[in-house]
């Protein structure tokens, strides 16, 4: 009984997005909110309650993923890249974690030790594949609005 809790512990572990994937789809439903607007990391983070720190930090890696626009000067700040419905969770999951893969295997052959003989294997793909592209069907105006 021990070992089935733990195991199913360390799933549900492993689902779990990132705190900054998280934030990332916080910041992005944001700006979803106003996307003819352009809105300062310092206003952004006042209104998703996060450090500007923390909120420059994404935006970086959103910017460097092309889904939002930078603007400089006096009246600078940042804005979708694309209309909230062109944007999917999928995309803002994968800027923030990279490249997405519940297990090794679904990412890449031969990272486990197992890989030639695991039965498993071609289970994990095809669950990676369906949460894929179960959030890649999801955008941010369907987060705005409800999933």
């Amino acid at each position: 009984m021990v070992l089935y809790a733990t195991l199913k512990m360390s799933i549900f572990t492993m689902l779990r997005l990132s705190k900054l994937a998280d934030y990332a789809t916080v910041i992005m439903s944001y700006l979803a909110e106003y996307p003819d607007e352009i809105t300062s990391a310092t206003s952004i983070a006042k209104e998703v309650h996060l450090s500007v720190h923390t909120v420059s930090k994404i935006l970086k890696i959103l910017l460097d993923a092309n889904l939002i626009r930078a603007f400089r000067g006096a009246e600078g700040g940042y804005q979708l890249a694309k209309s909230p419905e062109k944007i999917t969770l999928a995309e803002v999951i994968s800027a923030i974690e990279g490249n997405f893969a519940l297990t090794e295997c679904s990412l890449k052959s031969k990272l486990c030790s197992l890989d030639t003989k695991c039965s498993m294997k071609k289970n994990w793909k095809s669950i990676n594949q369906i949460i894929f592209k179960t959030l890649n069907n999801v955008t941010l105006k369907d987060m705005l609005e409800g999933v």
